[in-house]
Order: C-alpha cells, then sequence, then structure tokens
C-alpha cells in the first residue's frame, strides 16, 4: 500500500474587476484547473486557505469553493500583504490535498496575470477551456449564493 501524505498546492489567477461574480468566475476556473490536472478528489481535500490582494474585497473567495461541492472542507479567506508594486487583482489559493503523489509530480497552476508569479509554473499542459467551463457549470450548486 502507499503512503498518504498531505501536499500542498498552490495556485493563483488575476481577475479584470473587483465585483463578487469575476471573482467567483476567477476562483472557480482556478480551483476547477487545479482539480482537472492534478485528478484531485473533493473528498480528498484537508482545507483551503485563500488569499487575495488588497484591492479584491467584493466577495469570498471561498464561496466559490463552497459552489463546486467543498462543503466539508476547512476553507479560510485573508488578505495578502500590501507590498509596494506589487500584482495586483489577484486571487491565490494553497490546497492542503492527501495523496498517495510526490511532491515533483504536482501540478502547481499559475494563470493569467498571475503566471508572472512564478514564471516556472507557467507552461501547463494543454487545456480544454470549453470543457473545463462545461464541468464548472455541471459542477455549481446554484443554492450556494453566500457567505452573508
Amino acid at each position: 500500500m502507499s503512503n498518504i501524505y498531505c501536499r500542498g498546492v498552490r495556485g493563483a489567477t488575476t481577475v479584470e474587476e473587483n465585483s463578487s461574480e469575476a471573482i467567483l468566475r476567477g476562483t472557480r476556473e482556478l480551483l476547477a484547473l487545479i482539480m482537472h490536472l492534478n485528478d484531485i478528489h473533493t473528498e480528498d481535500i484537508a482545507s483551503a486557505i485563500f488569499t487575495t490582494t488588497v484591492d479584491l474585497n467584493a466577495e469570498f473567495p471561498a464561496l466559490a469553493a463552497r459552489q463546486l461541492g467543498w462543503g466539508n472542507v476547512a476553507l479560510i479567506c485573508g488578505h495578502e500583504m500590501d507590498v509596494p508594486n506589487s500584482l495586483k487583482k489577484c486571487i491565490r489559493v494553497l490546497i492542503h490535498w492527501n495523496t498517495t503523489k510526490k511532491a515533483d509530480e504536482i501540478q502547481h497552476v499559475f494563470i493569467k496575470g498571475a503566471s508572472k508569479l512564478r514564471p516556472d509554473k507557467k507552461d501547463l499542459p494543454p487545456v480544454n477551456w470549453d470543457e473545463l467551463q462545461n464541468w464548472i457549470n455541471s459542477n455549481i450548486d446554484p443554492k450556494v449564493r453566500s457567505f452573508r
């Protein structure tokens, strides 16, 4: 039997505006891509930490995870440090994932403007973005609307 480890999976994206829909759409896309590329199943996720730059406060990015069925996953949100001249309108996530994969087998995902945070991680395997969006649309729970 293979050993199970708790691994960290990182990802980040940027959004165009500080709106609830932009934050949720960008976060769902990021999470779906991370799950797809790493073959992550929700029941194997221990927890996730979401951060946004201080210019994003219209919505909790963790709501996007709840909308994708992460009902039993421990989630928390916070703001990144406001470092001068740093990337703006950025959403980051650190997922704690129970897996048999080795650390060097994990695909960290940095997309859109966030790809400049980790240029060494910007080359992703080919992604069918339409298929990914269809998966997101078919997995959104319409009853999960707000944390407020």
